[in-house]
């Protein structure tokens, strides 16, 4: 692991999600930029003290250095944005699979470097756009695919958020000051942080690409640097209509991740507050009510899910079915066969790529004086 050491939220929640399915060993770590702070990290972690490294390029360099049947297999990357790029370059140079926090890098021209690194190092790369993992957005996917909803012709998300909604960067949150930072985060604010996950999850669900768009953004607490709400008009390709919003001054709400998609024959909803339930809606029969773990749901669905129907998997076992995914194809791999097409649904550096090109034309289409933008990449 390059980052996540003590007082980081997402190191944790990459490390329970490794752990989950018992495919990954964490054995060693870059965890701070600050070297103390990294072997304190891994003291904690109960890695051998040699395996702790001082800065990333010590790590990668290091293990390189190791016996192939001992050295690490995958880095998992959960620096702050503008950290991302250099250690996946690095990494997958020195021929490491490398699994990255979103998004992807601190720039479009960054993102499709790392695209041509990673098309010709031959390693595999999965970026943690978190909530395709969950089983019913899975469902919800394969729903679309099917064709049974008919053509698509609408879809809506919205990612609703609070915590920004008072001026948090100017004390001792960590995570408000990176996030809200320019030289950390980038052009984008809530729409780099969170607006990033709603576009990824349309596009995932639908099977469809934006290719115009036309944004309001705001910055609506005062003294702050970067966006903290937004709206976006989409068009698709394919002919197919949307709205995203994404906002971090809705006060009181927490993570309200909600979708909803519509064809010529029907339509469906979902939402993290009940992410086992998939809301399936048609134009001549009553609304179904599809549950994860049942015995009714596609296979996209019952391959994400662990537990039987009525026992809760939420945002960490969504996490860890990135990483098990990741995973299976890895072991795929090294057994010279064929992984199942439900092992393969993880994203990719594609995704990656297409998320920062959503924050470059949300940005400029906020900035612009012209209603609709084309959407480039």
């Amino acid at each position: 692991m390059i980052g996540g050491g003590q007082g980081a939220f997402i190191g944790a929640v990459h490390r329970h999600a490794a752990a989950l399915d018992g495919l990954y060993e964490l054995v060693a770590g870059a965890f701070s930029s600050n070297p103390e702070t990294s072997r304190a990290s891994g003291q904690l972690l109960g890695l051998a003290p040699e395996r702790v490294y001082g800065s990333f390029e010590e790590l990668i360099h290091g293990e390189k250095q190791r016996p192939e049947a001992e050295r690490v297999q995958v880095l998992s990357i959960v620096t702050p944005n503008h950290l991302h790029f250099a250690p996946a370059k690095l990494a997958l140079e020195n021929g490491f699979h490398v699994i990255l926090d979103k998004p992807m890098t601190f720039s479009l021209a960054e993102a499709k470097e790392l695209e041509q690194i990673a098309e010709a190092s031959n390693c595999r790369f999965c970026l943690t756009h978190t909530y395709t993992g969950y089983p019913m957005v899975k469902e919800a996917r394969q729903l679309v695919a099917s064709g049974e909803l008919g053509t698509i012709r609408k879809a809506y998300v919205e990612y609703p958020q609070g915590w920004l909604s008072t001026f948090e960067e100017g004390g001792s949150n960590k995570q408000a000051a990176w996030r809200t930072d320019p030289a950390r985060s980038g052009v984008a604010g809530a729409m780099g942080d969170i607006g990033t996950h709603a576009f990824n999850l349309l596009e995932y669900v639908t099977g469809l690409q934006v290719s115009q768009l036309c944004a309001d953004i705001n910055t609506v607490v005062p003294g702050r640097q970067l966006d903290d709400d937004g709206a976006v008009l989409l068009r698709f390709s394919g002919g197919a209509s949307g709205v995203l919003v994404a906002t971090q001054v809705a006060a009181g709400e927490e993570n309200n991740l909600r979708l909803r998609v519509y064809g010529e024959k029907g339509g469906l909803e979902w939402q993290q507050v009940d992410a086992n339930t998939l809301q399936v809606k048609w134009l001549d029969r009553p609304t179904e009510i599809r549950r994860a773990g049942t015995g009714y749901v596609g296979s996209y669905a019952r391959h994400n899910t662990r537990t039987p129907a009525g026992h809760p998997e939420g945002y960490l076992e969504a996490f860890a079915n990135l990483y098990r995914n990741f995973a299976l194809s890895l072991q795929a791999d090294l057994a010279g066969t064929a992984a199942p097409p439900e092992a393969l649904d993880y994203p990719s550096i594609a995704e990656g790529v297409r998320g920062m090109a959503f924050i470059k034309n949300v940005i400029a289409s906020g900035r612009s004086e012209q209603k609709w933008t084309e959407f480039t990449v």
